[in-house]
C-alpha cells in the first residue's frame, strides 16, 4: 500500500468517525462506541505482534494494566504533570516489553504464549497484594487534573468527545503501524516470521527485531490502557488478568489479524455483539465462542478476509462479464 493511499484512507476514516459521532444521539451508545474503540487500539497491538512475529500473547493485559497503574502512581505521588506522565509511561512500557522480549521471543509457539501468560499473572498477583501502592484488590482511583494538554477534563470526558479522541488516536496508531509495515524493518520482521532459520543464514540478527515488534505492540496496548484509565478514572488488578488478554485475542481472530484493520473490526463486532445480546448477558461469551468457532472453520483469516474474498470474486465476475466474447 502506497503512502498516499494510507494518508487518504486515514483521512477518510477520520471523517467516518466524525459522521458516527454526529448521527449517534444516545450517550450510552456513544459510551459503548468509545469503549469499543479503546479495545480496538488494544487489539491493534495484539494483532501487530501476531502479524509480524507470528506469536500469540496471552499476557498483553500486563501492558494494558501497567499503563493505567503507571499513570495512577505518578499522579498520586505528584512526580510529574499528567501531560508528561502519559508519554513517559508509554515509553517505559515499551522499554520494559523490549527487555522482556529479548528473553521470551527466543521461545517458539505455544511456549511463548505460556510464558506471556505466566508473566502477566505474576503482575496480576503483585498488583493484588501490593496494597500500599496499587490499592490491592480494591484497585486505585486516578485523580486526573482539571485540564489535560490545555483542554478541560469535563469536556474530554463527554461521551462524544471521548469517542472522537479515542477514534483519532486509533487512526493515528493504525497509520503509524502501516508506515512501519512499509519500511525495511517491516520486511525484515516478515522474513523472520516466515523462516527464521533462513533469515539467520543470510545474516539477519533475529532476536532484536522480534523483541522490538513485541515492544511496539506493548506500547500500542499501553495507549489503550491510558485511555481506559482516563475514561473510568480507575484501574484494578482485573485490568491485568489473563481473561482481558484472551478477550482481546478473540477480537483479533474474529476480525482477522492478516489485515491491518482486522483487529478494529473484531473489537467493534465484539461490543456490538454484547450490546445486542444484552438480555442474554450471562451466556454472551458462550454465544460469542460459538461464533468464533464458525469464523475459524469457515474463514480462518477472519471476517475481513471473508469480505475481501467476496469483493474479489465479485470484481472478477464483473470483469469476466465485460470481457469480449461473453
Amino acid at each position: 500500500m502506497t503512502l498516499s493511499r494510507i494518508v487518504f484512507l486515514s483521512l477518510l476514516t477520520l471523517l467516518g468517525g466524525v459522521v458516527v459521532a454526529l448521527v449517534t444521539t444516545s450517550n450510552s451508545l456513544m459510551g459503548m462506541f468509545a469503549q469499543a474503540v479503546i479495545y480496538a487500539i488494544f487489539a491493534l497491538g495484539v494483532g501487530f505482534l501476531l502479524r509480524q512475529n507470528g506469536l500469540v500473547s496471552f499476557g498483553h493485559a500486563l501492558y494494558f494494566g501497567a499503563a493505567g497503574y503507571g499513570v495512577g502512581v505518578i499522579l498520586t505521588l505528584d512526580l510529574m504533570p499528567a501531560g508528561l506522565a502519559i508519554p513517559v509511561v508509554v515509553l517505559a512500557v515499551g522499554l520494559l516489553a523490549f527487555l522482556i522480549g529479548l528473553v521470551i521471543v527466543r521461545v517458539p509457539g505455544i511456549a511463548f504464549g505460556m510464558l506471556t501468560l505466566a508473566i502477566g499473572q505474576m503482575a496480576y498477583l503483585l498488583a493484588s497484594r501490593a496494597r500500599g501502592i496499587t490499592g490491592g484488590a480494591d484497585g486505585m482511583s486516578i485523580v486526573w487534573p482539571e485540564t489535560l494538554y490545555g483542554v478541560s477534563q469535563s469536556f474530554l470526558l463527554k461521551p462524544m468527545h471521548l469517542f472522537l479522541l479515542s477514534w483519532v488516536l486509533m487512526v493515528a496508531v493504525t497509520f503509524v503501524l502501516l508506515c512501519v509495515l512499509r519500511t525495511r524493518f517491516g520486511a525484515i520482521t516478515e522474513a523472520i516470521r516466515d523462516n527464521e532459520e533462513r533469515a539467520r543464514f543470510i545474516g539477519i540478527r533475529t532476536t532484536a527485531p522480534r523483541a522490538l515488534v513485541y515492544a511496539i505492540s506493548a506500547m500500542v496496548t499501553a495507549v489503550a490502557g491510558v485511555l481506559s484509565s482516563f475514561n473510568t478514572g480507575f484501574v484494578s488488578p482485573e485490568n491485568l488478568h489473563w481473561s482481558v488478554s484472551a478477550i482481546t485475542l478473540l477480537m483479533v481472530v474474529v476480525g482477522g489479524f492478516k489485515r491491518p484493520v482486522g483487529p478494529i473490526v473484531g473489537a467493534v463486532i465484539y461490543f456490538l455483539f454484547k450490546d445486542l445480546l444484552g438480555e442474554y448477558a450471562t451466556h454472551s461469551m458462550a454465544i460469542f465462542g460459538a461464533a468464533l468457532i464458525a469464523v475459524i472453520v469457515f474463514s480462518p483469516d477472519g471476517i475481513t478476509g471473508a469480505i475481501e474474498r467476496v469483493l474479489r470474486r465479485r470484481s472478477g465476475a464483473a470483469g469476466h462479464a465485460r470481457a469480449p466474447g461473453h
